[in-house]
């Protein structure tokens, strides 16, 4: 039976978990993710996870941060004067906010912290710094790589 390899692209169904059990995400009740091994499209440590599997094996795997989502990086919060924000807004510790960056992208940031005078974004990923297990079923594999042949 063939088995999964760089340049496939594959369906797999999946559950994340955080190191507590807590589901963060998974593909029940939808359908299964679909992607290219090696394109980037997803985490590495998960494409690496499933290289090697065969359609319809199932097997568990977890994956560092440095395979996720990368370390906390504390440069990437910020405290800014609550004065800065619109009227309107009302910041919430979980809130999840649009700024613009300083070359014109959006991003989206967290607010971590609220006291009277300011408030504390954060711009790391919510899984950053986390390792991930990740429960895996190798679904089908829709398009295999195409071996080269040299003559």
């Amino acid at each position: 039976m063939a088995q999964a390899k760089e340049g496939d692209t594959v369906k797999v169904h999946y559950t994340g978990k955080l190191e507590d059990g807590t589901v963060f995400d998974t593909s029940e009740e939808r359908a299964p993710l679909e992607f290219t091994i090696g394109s980037g499209q997803i985490i590495p440590g998960f494409e690496r996870a499933v290289v090697g599997m065969e359609p319809g094996e199932a097997k568990t795997a977890t994956i560092p941060p440095e395979e996720a989502y990368g370390p906390r990086r504390d440069e990437m919060t910020i405290t800014v004067d609550r004065e800065q924000f619109p009227e309107d807004i009302n910041p919430e510790p979980g809130q999840q906010l649009q700024v613009q960056q300083p070359d014109g992208r959006a991003a989206i940031v967290v607010v971590s912290d609220v006291s009277e005078s300011s408030v504390t974004l954060d711009a790391n990923h919510p899984l950053a710094g986390q390792p991930l297990t990740f429960d895996i079923e190798l679904v089908d594999i829709i398009s295999a790589a195409q071996e080269q042949v040299v003559g």
